[in-house]
């Protein structure tokens, strides 16, 4: 795997610094709390873990991208695996995380190693988060085992026929931690094969990225302390958890403007408000000549009309995008989204959908003219890293 390495919160994302993490790293991550992270560069990011969580990308061109990659390496590249294995990944967070809907102290995800018959090795991860993954730890131990096996006995096959049977042990959204974390490692451990990092691999349109960074649920003096501290650390684009309680909303809002005026924001409420509230926190905003750049899940997963209604009001009297994170969870959203006209932007997250589920969405989604941004579970540096490499080779995400 090429996990983020730096010694600091850097808001550019330099892919050439990055280096393979071995089992060393692994049993350090695992055991040592500063290592521990949450959504999108949040307080609970350790300074020395380098690890990216919530990523808004912008390429930054470099040479002209690679003439092979991954689409040519599903039918070229022969993967012929020697080991396979899973263990709990465990990690206290530095603080707890709180959203919307959950509330968490602690990670208790999976990482899954892959090592083919000529050495190189790849690392995945498979993030468990309650009420948004369908698997829980047991279930995905379970689960990643038995595909580790299945690569174990498995014959040498494509790369693309690989994935492929890895689909079909992991099928669907219900089984999608679990499947990306292993399309992460065979696909980790293909780029290691050829020598090329991920995101050469997936494009090479830029070797850096821009961050936002995130600030959960707290009080507002707690969240002018941490937008002060970020912006300090150089953070122009701020990601607020919301949804909880409106009026306490937008108390936070006003004391993280006083703290660092000029800075964005996104406003991510994973599901909280119903849509006339949704409505009202923008109005309120407006009247105060606050303006997000961004509105995230403003409503349930399943109320397309409410996220319709809301998409269209933010859209049209505010100039306001909104995005679809829980609603969208497969494809069958993705053809929702497009043809209901609900939203305008999409939330990729690797473990709502898998690598090879989420190249399709980007396709259908640039296909469709919506933009797109990338984001993760609370996971460590091995998912996220993925996630960045992929954010920077592809270079469409905004």
């Amino acid at each position: 795997m090429l996990p983020l390495l730096g010694s600091n919160m850097a808001q550019t994302l330099n892919c050439r610094t990055l280096q393979p993490m071995d089992s060393t790293m692994i049993k350090s991550l695992s055991h040592n709390p500063k290592n521990a992270n949450s959504t999108a560069f949040t307080r609970h990011f350790a300074k020395k873990s380098g690890v990216f969580i919530k990523i808004m990308a912008s390429a930054t061109p470099t040479a002209a991208p690679i003439t092979f990659g991954f689409k040519n390496l599903l039918e070229t590249f022969t993967v012929d695996v020697h080991r396979a294995e899973n263990r709990p990944l465990n990690v206290p967070l530095i603080a707890p995380f709180t959203i919307a809907t959950s509330r968490l102290a602690k990670v208790e995800n999976v990482a899954i190693r892959v090592e083919l018959s000529n050495g190189s090795v790849g690392w995945g991860e498979a993030p468990i988060l309650p009420f948004v993954t369908a698997e829980d730890q047991t279930t995905a131990m379970a689960k990643a085992s038995e595909a580790c096996a299945f690569l174990r006995r498995c014959p040498a096959l494509t790369l693309g026929s690989m994935l492929g049977e890895i689909a079909g042990i992991l099928p669907g959204h219900q089984f999608a931690s679990v499947r990306a974390g292993m399309e992460m490692a065979i696909i980790d451990a293909v780029a290691n094969s050829i020598r090329v990092p991920l995101w050469r691999l997936f494009g090479g349109a830029s070797n850096t990225i821009t961050t936002d960074i995130t600030i959960p649920i707290v009080s507002p003096a707690e969240a002018a302390e941490l937008a002060s501290k970020y912006y300090k650390e150089g953070f122009k684009t701020l990601k607020l958890k919301v949804g909880k309680n409106l009026n306490a909303d937008i108390e936070v809002l006003q004391a993280i403007r006083v703290a660092h005026p000029e800075c964005q924001f996104i406003l991510d409420a994973n599901e909280g408000y119903n849509s006339e509230e949704a409505v009202e926190v923008l109005e309120k905003l407006h009247d105060m000549r606050l303006t997000p750049v961004l509105f995230e899940q403003p409503v349930h997963r399943d109320d397309w009309d409410g996220l319709r209604y809301v998409g269209n009001i933010a859209r049209e009297r505010y100039g306001v995008s909104v995005a679809a994170d829980e609603s969208c969870r497969s494809i069958v959203d993705v053809y929702k989204i497009v043809e209901g006209n609900v939203l305008d932007v999409i939330n990729i997250k690797l473990a709502k959908v898998g690598v090879m589920g989420a190249l399709e969405i980007i396709e259908k989604a640039k296909a469709a003219g919506l933009d797109l941004m990338i984001g993760g579970m609370v996971e460590t540096r091995l998912a996220m890293g993925f996630a960045g490499q992929l954010a920077a080779g592809l270079g469409c995400f905004k």
